[in-house]
């Protein structure tokens, strides 16, 4: 009897430790406001895993169609694509943001408001294959929310490239 509850034990610690070691830290997110008409949004935050793990997929009642994105320059021109994860290496902090790694949810059948709040479904996967699945939800902001401040010119900063329209 006592092997039995010991072993019990040791096996209920070893998942206890497996969860807790799965776990991913989100902070900051966020989901960007649309215009009406405009069907295709983009959700932003900071990502910290306790192991070696990856972001594999997103869903959302916004929309069936959420998927995982970079922005990454390809023959000298910024491009924007999906890609089937996001490494998140142990103890490093991944940012989702404007230009870089993204989720981005398309086919909206309606406008996405400031002072919203969205629910994400965030799937992470760790070296061994075991997913776990995350809620969160993500505030709604202004469609100007994370740009640079205009420099002394009056110019947006952080756009595309040293150019005037």
């Amino acid at each position: 009897m006592t092997f039995k509850i010991h072993t019990l034990l040791l096996v209920a610690g070893a998942l206890s430790a497996s969860i807790a070691n799965a776990q991913v830290k989100i902070e900051d997110a966020w989901v960007r406001a649309t215009v009406p008409q405009q069907k295709a949004t983009g959700a932003f935050m900071k990502l910290t895993a306790a192991k070696d793990t990856r972001l594999v997929a997103v869903t959302t009642p916004l929309t069936p169609k959420a998927e995982v994105h970079e922005m990454a320059m390809q023959d000298n021109v910024m491009r924007m694509r999906q890609i089937p994860a996001i490494e998140l290496p142990a103890g490093k902090t991944v940012e989702l943001k404007p230009g870089g790694y993204h989720l981005m949810f398309l086919d909206l059948p309606a406008q996405v408001k400031a002072g919203d709040q969205v629910p994400l479904k965030l799937t992470f996967e760790d070296r061994n294959g075991a997913r776990q699945t995350v809620e969160v939800k993500a505030p709604v902001r202004a469609l100007n929310a994370a740009m640079p401040a205009k420099d002394d010119k009056g110019t947006q900063g952080g756009g595309h490239g040293d150019h005037a329209h």
